[in-house]
């Protein structure tokens, strides 16, 4: 049997050079594909926690959209989580949120793309309807294999991802003697290296991610209602806590305060996660208005304040040099509006009415999904020009306060009695997206 075509055989430095040609072309192709298969697993990056990969309530999915049919985006599955303002994160594959029935609170685990139940964590926990229907106000946070869930009444769970088997539990109300705030725990959980951050406690409370252990917690008093936003400032890693009355940064690893600014609000109402850039960090409160910091030699510096943006509940989601957001406003003559504002100036560009207290995400390709306060989805142009609206469908009935979330091609969106659905919303067919 001849072998010699078998054997290696050195390649000698005078190759011919339509050799080298042809390896550098190989080279280039690898390159090419490398760079592809980089964008695709950027442009399907899941959706593990509250507000999306970078927490600001950005998908990173570009291309995604084209109108839809006059009946709307096709349903791909329904479901029903109980009540409850929790939104879905999505991870591996798999679908989180958390819902409330008849004082049962669930954590629950889906297929995202077909619906199909996988398993269901349930315990104890107060409806607690006031002024609204009530159940959790947070969402779950995926990491390592891992979900971790913050109730209305602040028992932590951390549970295996594939399972929902209870790795550790911990009772901030009971064991820490942390106070609830009125409404209850709003703030979802966040990951930060070996650490599971809360809005809980006067300015923060930090938990081994492991074991549930306390790491640090700022004081007992009732905070917040928004999620902690991590940031990096001058090399040092840092959490945002919107508290009951200031924006407090803190060190993630030691809960060590780093600067305070002064924010008080009716009711201690300060639900809207903060807008960070860089070191300008953006708040808004609905009785109160809205301000622009700026961080210098670690002090907040306040660049303007005006009552241009007052959120609700959803954040803002900033793109380019303009903030896209709802803004309410109570008492007598009441308006709700969706603005598009001036980030550095608090200046408003635009406005339509009609959506209520709704809620908003975008996409990294300059598009708004805004969910009505009932149920109305509507797809716009992020255009500091005008509101340009794309499609428009109603998809849910009943009261919608919780942001829907686009991953994966997918349009998820639920409202407060528990009705949840997935979508195909992105300009894809259904088979597609089941695939």
């Amino acid at each position: 049997m001849k072998t010699g075509l078998l054997q290696p055989r050195c390649v000698s430095a005078a190759r011919p050079a339509r050799f080298r040609a042809g390896v550098a072309r190989l080279a280039f192709l690898c390159l090419i594909a490398l760079l592809c298969c980089l964008g695709r697993s950027r442009a399907a990056a899941d959706w593990p926690h509250f507000r999306g990969p970078n927490f600001d309530g950005i998908s990173p999915e570009t291309n995604w959209f084209k109108p839809w049919p006059k009946e709307g985006p096709a349903i791909l599955w329904r479901a029903n989580v109980g009540a409850g303002f929790s939104s879905v994160a999505v991870s591996q594959g798999r679908l989180y949120t958390m819902g409330n029935t008849k004082d049962t609170e669930s954590v629950f685990c889906f297929d995202a793309a077909t619906g199909a139940p996988v398993w269901k964590h349930d315990y104890d926990e107060p409806l607690q309807p006031k002024y609204y229907e009530g159940g959790p106000g947070a969402t779950p946070a995926v990491d390592g294999g891992r979900v971790f869930t913050l109730s209305k009444r602040g028992k932590v769970f951390c549970l295996a991802a594939d399972t929902g088997k209870v790795v550790w539990q911990k009772d901030l109300e009971t064991e820490l003697r942390l106070a609830v705030n009125e409404w209850g725990f709003a703030g979802s959980p966040l990951v930060e290296g070996d650490a599971l951050i809360l809005n809980a406690g006067t300015a923060g409370t930090a938990l081994d991610k492991h074991t549930g252990k306390v790491l640090w917690s700022n004081g007992t008093n009732t905070t917040g209602y928004a999620t902690a936003v991590p940031f990096t400032l001058d090399g040092r890693r840092a959490a945002a806590v919107f508290a009951a009355k200031h924006l407090v940064a803190v060190d993630v690893k030691t809960g060590r305060e780093l600067w305070r600014f002064p924010w008080e609000t009716g009711w201690d109402n300060n639900n809207a996660d903060p807008i960070i850039a860089g070191n300008h960090f953006f708040i808004s409160s609905y009785d109160r208005g809205c301000a622009l910091l700026e961080v210098r030699d670690g002090k907040p510096v306040l660049l303007h304040t005006n009552e241009n943006l007052r959120s609700h509940m959803s954040a803002a989601v900033k793109i380019g040099a303009h903030l896209y957001a709802v803004h309410g406003r109570e008492g007598k003559g009441r308006l709700n509006a969706f603005r598009c504002l001036d980030f550095a100036t608090g200046q408003i560009l635009w406005e339509t009415t009609g959506l209520g207290v709704g809620s908003v995400i975008a996409s990294a390709d300059r598009k708004l999904i805004i969910l009505s306060e009932t149920g109305e989805l509507v797809i716009a142009e992020a255009t500091p020009e005008a509101y340009r609206p794309l499609a428009r469908a109603q998809v849910l009935g009943g009261r919608c306060w919780t942001a829907p979330v686009l991953v994966h091609g997918r349009i998820y969106c639920r409202n407060a009695k528990g009705d949840l659905i997935g979508m195909s919303g992105a300009g894809r067919s259904s088979s597609e997206l089941l695939r």
